[in-house]
């Protein structure tokens, strides 16, 4: 296995590291500062891995290329899936409307319902890599677990759907600095997003399609649900309630840019 390069803050970690044991080697009574130093250090890169958005632990699309963005384009991205409930009603949203999404998928509900899956990818969207099992203890994995998650999930993906993930989405976007070499090594770029709508959590559509659209801007990348969706209280998913909302308001966003209705 070809070994991959660093990100400059793992490599300034491990500089700190040397530097700090050197240090102690020759003046033992500095111990509290190279202490504090490493610990801070630790700190640091945790608290990387706890922001989906941060690039210091390697390249992560945050936002679409400056060219999309020039367009006023905007990316929708859907998680957790394929669901049986939900998918279905999304993607004749999206075929309703003419939209293509990008589906960050979960190896294991790829293999549950490779119909659905293929589906997708029929009608025009693209499936990517969201991991093999959407493990709650992702960010805690070692090398070897993230290349097996994340591998068993490409392998999965490109049996069923034919065509092989480009990107990775790291489950609620939390990751360790271990990650980035095991992408690289499987040819896999970090995906995060511009904003979310919370709509796991949310019951509110109002409240989620607000979060997804005040101030929206030209190369956005919005995420939405079609696994682990939340319900109104009437029991609909979340998602299906705002993904229409959300083309709707693209489009008038799209027709106002170009000068009006099309």
């Amino acid at each position: 296995m070809i070994a991959a390069p660093a990100s400059r803050a793992i490599r300034a970690s491990v500089g700190l590291h040397i530097a700090a044991g050197a240090a102690l080697l020759v003046r033992p009574h500095l111990w509290p500062f190279a202490l504090g130093a490493v610990a801070a250090d630790h700190l640091l890169l945790a608290g990387a891995g706890l922001w989906p958005r941060s690039r210091l632990l390697g390249p992560n699309w945050t936002r679409l290329p400056p060219s999309a963005a020039m367009r006023g384009c905007v990316a929708i991205t859907i998680d957790d899936g394929p669901d049986p409930e939900v998918t279905p009603a999304m993607l004749e949203t999206l075929d309703r409307c003419g939209v293509s999404a990008t589906f960050f998928c979960i190896g294991e509900r790829i293999h549950r319902h490779r119909e659905l899956a293929r589906e997708i990818v029929r009608a025009g969207h693209a499936v990517e890599n969201h991991s093999d099992r959407h493990l709650k203890a992702f960010s805690l994995l070692g090398p070897r677990a993230l290349h097996r998650e994340i591998a068993r999930a490409q392998e999965r993906i490109e049996s069923v759907c034919g065509l092989a993930p480009r990107f990775f989405r790291a489950p609620a976007g939390l990751r360790n600095p271990l990650l980035e070499p095991v992408l690289t090594r499987l040819g896999l770029r970090l995906a995060s997003w511009t904003r979310r709508g919370f709509d796991t959590v949310s019951r509110d559509p109002d409240r989620i399609f607000g979060r997804l659209t005040r101030t929206l801007r030209g190369g956005e990348i919005l995420l939405l649900h079609d696994g682990h969706a939340a319900r109104t209280a009437a029991g609909a998913p979340v998602g299906t309630l705002v993904l229409p909302r959300l083309l709707a308001a693209l489009r008038a966003r799209a027709d106002h840019a170009a000068g009006g209705p099309r």
